[in-house]
């Protein structure tokens, strides 16, 4: 009985805040993975719109999450994480709701734009929510449960949307976006219905500029430190894929093998890898491992390439675990960065910020990645792992650099010379 209860406290976060704050997370995640699993398809047999319509509303929207991560970031803090992520999950559903009014590309592009932006929202909503109601020392390993049920979340609306997609029929296609629309107004009516936190400032409190963040440069180096070492999921994501197919003979399916495993492991370990990521230099240790882990997986990921038969299958899933550990480090260092740091008045800019830097690297990171690994026949993966080597020798000076620098709003914003 003592062995099942403890299995069970590692897996169900703590009574109370903390668990519904895990169970908001997987209904948002099951949301936006139902649709995301049939969006492409969706795009193409149901909107009637070409590969190269789809991929520029794709290319706007993440333009879109790049240049609007900021602004919506400080819309979270002066609108409060509650009413910011209530706000952008029932917009998110209601231009779910809307997709099956868009028969042409200028409708779809709207929504597309509509859809990222409240995505942007929420998610800052999520992260000020979560700083302000959660005590300091319990958000990191709060934060890790949440983002434990968001891909459990995923993983179910990935299946709802491959059985939605299975019906091979427009009503199929139908099913797929009213259960995300469905799902995310759920969500919306939950979220306002959560406990309410005092507001950073009083309302009469003077509001910080949105772009005093930009000043704040230590700051801005962790945030493209972090925003490279993300790259590692467009590696395993989208590359090793493509490597896989068009390198090695290991057959398709284990492909399939691979995302579970990545899965699996991602949903057991989140909480356990925020040991010691309550303080700076767990945060370092973190970081640093999660660097190198990214930059020993490729080398490995180019050996498969000469390899054959099991021997191959077995070096992707060593490659596999060491990214998937790089996603639990980064993830761990990078919450506390997020929610210790900034004044408590501008988590949301300074989230956007990080997210700002993120889609950058999303945005280039497929084609260049692609390019520098499949074109030049398995030595960019060799370059690749020399860059991450680069960040884990860049993480302990830009921490330090982050930690000694004093930061406040009305510091920033004189710095800013009253912008």
């Amino acid at each position: 009985m003592i062995g099942l209860r403890g299995a069970i406290g590692k897996v169900l976060p703590p009574a109370g805040l903390p668990r519904m704050l895990a169970v908001q997370n997987a209904l948002w995640g099951v949301g936006v993975g139902t649709f995301l699993a049939g969006s492409v398809v969706f795009y193409s047999v149901y909107v009637g719109l070409s590969p190269v319509r789809i991929g520029i509303g794709l290319s706007v929207a993440g333009a879109v999450a790049v240049v609007g991560s900021m602004p919506l970031g400080h819309l979270a803090d002066v609108l409060g994480g509650r009413r910011a992520w209530a706000l952008g999950s029932a917009a998110r559903a209601a231009a779910f709701a809307a997709y099956p009014l868009a028969h042409s590309f200028w409708p779809f592009l709207l929504l597309m734009v509509i859809q990222t932006a409240t995505d942007t929202l929420s998610s800052s909503g999520r992260v000020v929510y979560t700083a302000a109601a959660i005590t300091p020392e319990n958000r990191v390993r709060v934060m890790a449960f949440s983002r434990a049920y968001l891909n459990v979340g995923w993983t179910v609306g990935a299946g709802l949307g491959a059985g939605a997609l299975a019906l091979d029929s427009r009503l199929g296609l139908l099913l797929l976006v009213f259960t995300a629309s469905g799902v995310s107004a759920v969500n919306a009516i939950c979220v306002t219905r959560m406990p309410a936190v005092a507001p950073a400032l009083a309302p009469d409190d003077p509001r910080p500029s949105p772009w005093t963040v930009l000043r704040d440069v230590p700051y801005a180096a962790g945030s493209a430190v972090y925003g490279f070492l993300w790259l590692h999921t467009i590696l395993w994501n989208d590359v090793l894929p493509l490597w896989v197919i068009t390198r090695t003979d290991v057959p398709k399916p284990v492909l399939g093998g691979l995302v579970a495993l990545n899965t699996v492991l991602a949903v057991a370990f989140q909480v356990r890898a925020t040991r010691g990521a309550g303080t700076m230099p767990g945060v370092i240790r973190l970081t640093r491992v999660a660097a190198l882990c990214a930059a020993v997986a490729c080398p490995i990921a180019a050996a498969t390439g000469t390899t054959h038969g099991w021997p191959t299958a077995a070096l992707l899933f060593l490659a596999v675990l060491l990214f998937t550990a790089t996603e639990l480090g980064i993830s761990a260092g990078q919450w506390h960065i997020q929610v210790e740091i900034p004044p408590a008045a501008q988590r949301g800019v300074y989230t956007g910020l990080d997210r700002s830097m993120q889609g950058v690297t999303r945005m280039a990171g497929p084609a260049g990645l692609t390019l520098l690994v499949i074109g030049s026949g398995g030595w960019g993966w060799w370059v690749i792992g020399a860059a991450f080597v680069v960040c884990a020798l860049a993480v302990r000076p830009v921490m330090a650099w982050i930690e000694r620098t004093p930061r406040t709003a009305d510091r920033l914003a004189g710095r800013l010379g009253g912008v």
